[in-house]
């Protein structure tokens, strides 16, 4: 095999790499644009709902988280409840990212990175 030979195989050998990446990297980004978010409190009275930017999509309320809670305390449970759902965001990304283009990859190590700094779990 001569060195032009060689080098066209190479050459062909990375396209392929790189087309093959790229499927991946669209297949992960469309499945983490349909992804939510959610946490539902330990009583069952609040529960929310997060998009795949973390941005809250649907909150409900219970009729009696009102009359057990201070207006403060439901202020509070909700905005805890709006974090745990971006936590599990993140958790569902990082499935998604190992499922598509893997974890140990450059995009999916940036991918993962990037929701855990925006939206930690809770410790």
């Amino acid at each position: 095999m001569s060195d032009v030979d060689a080098a066209e195989e190479w050459l062909d050998s990375w396209v392929a790499r790189v087309d093959a990446n790229a499927v991946r990297a669209v297949e992960l980004s469309r499945r983490v644009a349909a992804l939510t978010g959610s946490a539902r409190s330990d009583d069952g009275l609040l529960e929310v709902v997060v998009g795949p930017a973390g941005q809250l999509e649907s909150l409900r309320i219970d009729d009696r988280a009102a009359q057990q809670r201070t207006g403060p305390e439901l202020s509070r449970g909700i905005m805890a409840l709006v974090r745990r759902a971006q936590a599990d965001l993140a958790a569902r990304v990082a499935e998604q990212v190992e499922r598509t283009v893997g974890a140990d990859t450059e995009t999916g190590r940036a991918v993962v990175q990037s929701y855990a700094t925006r939206f930690p779990a809770e410790r």
